[in-house]
């Protein structure tokens, strides 16, 4: 199945027990609403919005231009959730993703006392004042995280205490229909008053599949190939001893779809600059000796430290002063202002020149798609083989000097989040690529929400 016949499929795929779920009438308030992420699947499963707030411009206008193009539609314009005192009083359903940026990393995880922390007060005013029928918020899974763990409880705390019973769940992207693996968490209530108010159960992953080819439309026509199966010491050496780092995207007895530009880490899809600069042997020994020596706590007690030309010398009898040298000229080296020796491209998700990560057609991912963007491309021709030096050599050849490789484009974040091929993004590549990084997946807040629109007491 093509992914375009997928789409055609009720919103994207039937429900799981598509056959117990009568279509029911509901009306809902969007919360920070965005360009619609939420609304669109609530529309497909019955939803009526009466009701949005988001005080960003540029969003407004994507939400008015797809959803508010007539002058019939009397729903409201509510403005900041600051300002909203009360909601209509036929609202069933409020939804919204919550600003996610004090919770997560790039956002330096300042939680409750960052000012967008805060706005999760305001829905629980919102909720205790209006009491609706239910709710479902998403957010980002650093919400849940160890250092978070007081700020999350007291929000369930807090949520439960204005009358709701709450399930909460981390939900993948990837698991509902999309070849992106984009984890949040969803937390849904129910009024305690209400029948069935206890019986709220998260969806079961889909077990549709799409990969990036079948998403990406500069792609489509690219063959999707058979890989072999190897044998674990091919893949990570002679021990066969499999790293802990590997995610659920990569088999232990394949070669991965994609390839990590870094020169700090090493693996069977790993290029670093060496290999894509013109280097000897014997500079290429120095390198690799540099990579796995400089994070041995001999040398300091930093993640990665830099080793002086004496430390580099005990472990290469034969290196000379020159050979350094020529590696510093080349760009591959820097010294650092200790006379230690240490990797120009010293940050891991930097890359080299411009790129991080390169994915094949065949791939089954790609990484969260994030409001500031990230330095990775989708390969336009596919490549196979039985070995990974040859892989590597393949990659090098066939995608990397040529440059069959792309940008992931708006058009492709559209996809890969989920929207429909209807929706009208803003013209601007830059703005549209950071409003679908802030939006929700649309198949994930599809089955959530369905499952909970099965089980309320709702009309007809």
């Amino acid at each position: 199945m093509r992914y375009q016949e997928f789409q055609q499929l009720d919103i994207f795929k039937p429900f799981k027990n598509s056959s117990d779920y009568i279509k029911k009438s509901f009306k809902f308030i969007d919360l920070f609403a965005g360009i619609g992420g939420f609304r669109i699947p609530l529309e497909q499963i019955g939803g009526t919005c009466i009701g949005y707030s988001e005080i960003d411009k540029e969003a407004i206008n994507i939400y008015k231009k797809n959803f508010l193009k007539s002058c019939n539609h009397s729903e409201l314009e509510l403005g900041s959730i600051t300002e909203i005192v009360k909601l209509p009083e036929e609202t069933d359903l409020v939804v919204g993703g919550v600003p996610c940026q004090p919770w997560s990393v790039a956002g330096r995880m300042k939680g409750f006392d960052d000012p967008r922390g805060k706005l999760w007060f305001d829905v629980l005013r919102l909720l205790y004042t209006n009491q609706p029928k239910a709710f479902i918020f998403e957010n980002v899974r650093g919400l849940t995280s160890p250092k978070n763990k007081p700020s999350f409880e007291y929000l369930l705390y807090e949520l439960e205490k204005a009358n709701y019973c709450i399930k909460w769940k981390v939900v993948n992207s990837y698991d509902f229909g999309v070849p992106q693996s984009r984890e949040r968490v969803f937390i849904v209530g129910i009024r305690k008053d209400l029948s069935n108010a206890q019986e709220y159960q998260f969806p079961q992953s889909l077990a549709y599949r799409p990969r990036l080819v079948d998403v990406i439309d500069e792609i489509k026509d690219c063959q999707i190939v058979t890989k072999k199966k190897l044998n674990p010491n091919i893949l990570f050496g002679g021990s066969g001893s499999i790293p802990p780092s590997r995610n659920r995207f990569q088999k232990d007895d394949e070669l991965n779809d994609f390839f990590t530009f870094s020169d700090l880490r090493n693996g069977h899809t790993t290029i670093h600059s060496w290999d894509i600069i013109d280097t000897t042997k014997k500079e290429k020994l120095i390198c690799l000796t540099l990579l796995k020596s400089r994070r041995k706590k001999q040398y300091g007690e930093k993640d990665g430290n830099p080793l002086t030309f004496e430390d580099l010398q005990s472990l290469i009898p034969e290196i000379l002063i020159d050979d350094v040298d020529k590696l510093i000229a080349k760009k591959i080296l820097r010294e650092t202002d200790k006379s230690k020796f240490d990797f120009v491209n010293s940050k891991n998700s930097s890359g080299i020149n411009g790129v991080y990560r390169i994915f094949l057609p065949q791939s089954e991912m790609i990484p969260t798609l994030t409001a500031t963007g990230a330095k990775d491309f989708i390969a336009t021709v596919s490549i196979n083989a039985d070995h990974p030096e040859k892989y590597k050599h393949e990659f090098l050849e066939k995608i990397y000097h040529p440059q069959k490789f792309k940008h992931i484009t708006a058009r492709d974040a559209c996809k890969l989040q989920g929207f429909p091929d209807w929706f009208e993004f803003h013209y601007n590549e830059g703005i549209a690529k950071k409003q679908f990084g802030n939006a929700v997946s649309i198949p994930a807040v599809y089955y959530v929400a369905k499952e909970l629109i099965n089980i309320l007491d709702l009309p007809h």
